[in-house]
């Protein structure tokens, strides 16, 4: 029978035998279960921190995002109050002639029934967007609402009462679009 080699051998499992000797000295280079704990909990504080710290950065930038949809939304949304304020003055110069063209009609006693439906149907429109005329007639100037075209003297009223409206003032979206033209009264 022919000797086979070792390294032909595939049956054969390489195994090293340890003494008693070297297992002793070899327990040395293995961390004890103590130390052991010691490094996770350490490396579980450092886990812990970097944590504490992603979350501290994600609130960061939650409350960015959130401060910057409000500034968004508000930039839209007074960009939209813009335009429509601008189209209103539009319509207002238009709606001012129209009350003149009556007012010509009345003192003519010319029938201005068609006028007053039309007048009507924008005032409703006027309403519908919440445009509000500014009431003067009689109260303090004030000149967050009206603007002092002329001054006469009057010592029966107090200084600075509306005596005239000249051009109607009107409010949208809480804030003056176009200030009432009033003629105030100074005591002397």
């Amino acid at each position: 029978m022919v000797g086979l080699s070792k390294e032909t051998n595939s049956d054969e499992i390489p195994v090293n035998i340890v003494s008693e000797n070297e297992i002793d000295s070899s327990s040395e280079e293995y961390d004890s279960p103590e130390t052991n704990a010691d490094e996770l909990l350490k490396l579980l504080d450092l886990e812990k921190q970097k944590s504490s710290n992603y979350e501290e950065k994600l609130k960061y930038v939650l409350a960015d995002f959130q401060n910057l949809t409000r500034k968004t939304q508000s930039d839209i949304q007074n960009g939209v109050n813009s335009k429509i304020d601008e189209f209103i003055l539009d319509f207002l110069k238009i709606y001012d002639d129209f009350v003149r063209a009556k007012e010509v009609f009345t003192q003519s006693k010319i029938n201005s029934e068609g006028l007053d439906s039309i007048l009507k149907n924008m005032d409703s429109l006027l309403k519908k967007y919440n445009v509000i005329p500014i009431d003067a007639l009689g109260e303090i100037f004030n000149p967050n609402f009206h603007e002092a075209i002329s001054i006469i003297t009057d010592p029966s009223l107090d200084d600075n009462t509306i005596t005239k409206e000249i051009r109607k003032g009107y409010i949208s979206h809480e804030r003056v679009i176009r200030p009432t033209l009033v003629e105030i009264s100074k005591k002397g």
